[in-house]
């Protein structure tokens, strides 16, 4: 009797504990699925859902659209013209511009993650050749390129999801592909993430580009198109947004000191990479290669052609921030040089300025002249007095611009002004032999004493005569004519 109850007992205990185990089981099975419940559904950008339609504003460089903020993913219709059109190259120099939108680079497209872009390509009735656009930011066949090729007088569509988010290149893409792009049909779109970019106080667009002409760097009139350097990758100009000195002067770029400065930089190629930089500025955060990844206190960035990069920096203090290419007889010799001028309070405590003056010379004065490169190339001849100062200008943005500046202002506390200048007015000779000698050593311009080095030039007498020219009817100078045999005369006198 008494193992009889024993084995009933443990029977009602071993069903007992299995009736335990199940409910247990059930509870989680129960929890784990309500815990899934608040997980929230993952979308992929293909997937996010679009409200309503927009128009996108575009812009021509250095401007660029409104941020896109918190806005909802939507169908955002581009619409971008090509434009076959002539401008200057640099001063006395024309070319023919293929462009997107008028401008070289090609106007800024401003998106943001899963927004469906309708993209509405124009080739202007006027223009001469058939072209299409390949957008770097398309996952599709030619990122675009097989759906919109367009002759003069037509127009094509086509859609796509921007699925990645980050800054990309667009260009032509009709063969030959590297005529298109050497002619300047290139751009940037940007894909912002959800929610936008952090907010800055100032935004800029710009890109860089290689051209190649018939011509050498400066040579006046209107110049054409050179397959051959091309191919050789021997480009005559690199500049900045199309042009030689579309950067300086009246069309630098601004900040105030305090200010978060982004730049948006793009590099068209077709063949040369870039070695972006800022003089005086370090780059606080680098999107590399215009993606995610995020690189921090940035001196010099490179940027393939066909590739972009976005760059942030805070700027303290004021002053003349020179944008180059840091290849750089690129910035200095062929054009790609810009510049970001910052008002504002000085702050000694990051930068003192000029703390002590003197001359450092070990090479002597001769630093532009090598041995046995002194015969002159062959050169323009100059017509009339308007000739002279056309040549003397463009002469003057390539040997002068540097140190004196676009507008003759010179540099504070390093190279005296020529604008208005009391030293060069007074003695026209004088003038001469520094060009032609270069010279050492203290001198005083409207009451304020200098002390640097001005380098001997290697100029013919014609092209001294020119420059001179230039500058002595710029910036409220005497306008003074220089002639090539008062050159020679103080030439003569050494």
């Amino acid at each position: 009797m008494i193992l009889k109850f024993t084995k009933m007992m443990k029977s009602k205990t071993l069903i007992m504990t299995m009736v335990g185990i199940f409910i247990s089981c059930s509870l989680m099975v129960s929890c784990s699925k309500i815990e899934d419940s608040n997980i929230p559904e993952t979308i992929t950008p293909a997937e996010i859902r679009l409200s309503g339609t927009i128009k996108a504003e575009l812009t021509a460089p250095p401007n660029v659209p409104p941020p896109v903020g918190d806005r909802e993913a939507k169908r955002v219709v581009v619409i971008l013209e090509v434009l076959e059109k002539e401008g200057e190259m640099t001063d006395g120099v024309k070319y023919i511009y293929w462009t997107f939108g008028g401008s070289v680079p090609g106007s800024f497209i401003r998106t943001r993650i899963g927004d469906l872009v309708e993209f509405r390509l124009k080739n202007h009735p006027d223009n001469k050749l058939p072209h299409n656009i390949d957008l770097h930011a398309v996952t599709g066949p030619g990122g675009g390129a097989t759906s919109s090729f367009v002759a003069p007088g037509h127009e094509a569509q086509f859609s796509f999801k921007t699925l990645n988010v980050g800054l990309y290149v667009y260009h032509c893409a009709t063969a030959p592909v590297g005529m298109h792009i050497a002619n300047g049909m290139y751009g940037l779109i940007l894909v912002e993430p959800e929610g936008g970019l952090p907010p800055v106080d100032k935004e800029y667009y710009i890109m860089q580009g290689d051209f190649y002409t018939k011509g050498e760097y400066g040579k006046p009139g209107l110049q054409p198109f050179d397959m051959n350097k091309a191919i050789n990758e021997d480009a005559d100009y690199v500049v900045f947004n199309g042009k030689v000195g579309s950067l300086t002067g009246d069309n630098a770029i601004t900040a105030k000191v305090g200010e978060t400065v982004r730049l948006f930089v793009g590099n068209g190629g077709p063949n040369l990479v870039s070695s972006f930089h800022v003089i005086g500025e370090i780059f606080d955060r680098v999107h590399i290669e215009g993606g995610s990844a995020i690189n921090t206190n940035v001196q010099t960035t490179l940027i393939p052609a066909g590739g972009a990069t976005i760059i942030e920096f805070k700027v303290d203090v004021p002053g003349t921030f020179i944008l180059v290419d840091h290849s750089i007889f690129r910035a200095f010799n062929k054009g790609a040089l810009g510049m970001l001028n910052v008002s504002g309070e000085d702050s000694k405590l990051i930068y003192s300025g000029i703390q002590k003056e003197g001359i450092y010379n070990p090479e002597g004065i001769g630093l532009q002249d090598m041995p046995g490169e002194s015969e002159a190339p062959a050169e323009v001849i100059a017509k009339s007095t308007e000739d002279q100062i056309n040549l003397g200008k463009q002469l003057y943005s390539r040997t002068c611009f540097a140190c004196h500046q676009a507008e003759g202002q010179g540099i504070p506390g390093a190279f005296p002004p020529l604008a208005n200048s009391d030293y060069l007015n007074q003695d026209v000779n004088r003038a001469i032999d520094v060009v032609i000698h270069g010279m050492s050593g203290e001198l005083t311009v409207h009451g304020i004493d200098y002390n640097s080095v001005m380098t001997q030039q290697v100029l013919t007498d014609a092209e001294v005569a020119n420059v001179l020219t230039y500058v002595y009817s710029s910036w409220g100078n005497s306008e003074k004519v220089v002639t090539s045999d008062m050159v020679k005369k103080v030439r003569n006198l050494k």
